[in-house]
This record gives C-alpha cells, structure tokens and sequence, in this order.
C-alpha cells in the first residue's frame, strides 16, 4: 500500500481515499485455503497491515511443527516481502490510550491485539477488514468492514 512516510498527529480529517488495515484472521483464512474474500469485498480499496499482525502470523509460525511450519513461514515472508506493516509509534499510542480510557469508561474492552490494531488504523485514517466484527465494533469511529 502507498502510504505517507510518518503517520498523522491523531485521527485524520474526512476524506481521506479509502483504505484498510488487514485483521489476521483473514490472512489465517487465506493460508487455510479458503477462498479469496479480499478482492469482492475490499474492491479497489488500498490495503495495509500492522505489525501486530505480522508478530500474531510468525506466533503461528513458531506454533506450528513440520511441514506446516515451513509452510506457514514461506506464506509470512511472501507477505512482508509484499507489503510494509505500519508501526506503532507515538501517535499510535496516543490514539490508543484515548479508545481504551474511553471503551473503560463505557465498560466496554476489546481484546489488546486488537485493540492495537484498531487504534493503528484509526491513526492513519483506515478501516480495518475482517470477519471478526464483534471485536471491533465497540471502537469510537473505526469503519469496520466485514468480510463474509
């Protein structure tokens, strides 16, 4: 995905092109072999990762034994040899700390990966895709895209 080089102080003004951050579980589901969801429900929309993503994909690396592993670990570098992770970095964290205090205050929590990755996408002004739509609901103004 074409990005800026450092992320915007806070959450980005409307209109903003639209783009999405990636949740693992559909990259899990594509080196599951099940079919690509990606294309019919994203369309032309950019697409990105974090590397909370990345760190829960090598997790299932390192899980994994055999021929599994040198398989999941072939899929994993293919993907980071394609596309770039956005970082968490300060305003990242920032963006972080506001959604958790504030989903606390409501009584509300989201799972901490997920969490990271909500405010990464939040920071650089993506939606984020995934089938896991639950999860991220609760997060004050994240576009969810679900992927069925």
């Amino acid at each position: 995905m074409r990005r800026a080089r450092d992320p915007p102080e806070g959450r980005p003004a409307a209109g903003h092109p639209l783009a999405v951050l990636i949740d693992t579980d559909l990259l899990v589901d594509r080196e599951r072999g099940a079919p690509e969801r990606l294309g019919t429900a994203l369309g032309d929309e950019e697409r990105a990762i974090s590397v909370i993503t990345v760190s829960e994909l090598l997790h299932g690396v390192h899980r994994a034994t055999g021929e599994t592993r040198a398989l999941r670990r072939a899929l994993v570098e293919h993907l980071l040899a394609s596309i770039e992770p956005l970082p968490i970095t300060t305003p990242v964290a920032r963006v972080h700390a506001e959604v958790w205090a504030e989903l606390a205050d409501r009584g509300e929590t989201v799972g901490a990966h997920d969490l990271w990755i909500a405010a990464t996408a939040l920071t650089w002004g993506l939606g984020v895709a995934t089938r896991n739509v639950a999860e991220f609901r609760p997060v004050p103004g994240l576009r969810v895209v679900e992927v069925a």
